[in-house]
């Protein structure tokens, strides 16, 4: 018999994505001090649409619940410039 997950929906919102993977560990680390859920997946990008991505093989997406959707983007507005400007925020 199948367990049954109740009202458990999987409901996530994208928080941000990069082609960077230094970029994506640098935000989850900083979800991860303030204790926020998330999750990251990677997804390869097609050969003829990498020019759409400067070349890059591989996009990262971090997804938030919509309930902490706007502590996770405090935390990721907090983070040094320098690595705030290779993620592409969304706007939820």
């Amino acid at each position: 018999m199948p367990k049954k997950l109740g009202k458990y929906r999987d409901d996530d919102i994208e928080l941000c994505r990069t082609t960077n993977r230094r970029v994506s560990s640098e935000a989850v680390q900083a979800l991860l001090e303030e204790r926020i859920p998330f999750t990251k997946n990677h997804k390869k990008i097609p050969f003829y649409k990498r020019e759409q991505y400067q070349g890059a093989s591989e996009l990262w997406v971090i997804s938030t619940s919509p309930r902490r959707y706007g502590q996770a983007r405090r935390v990721i507005d907090r983070m040094e410039q320098v690595y705030r400007d290779r993620l592409v925020l969304s706007n939820f």
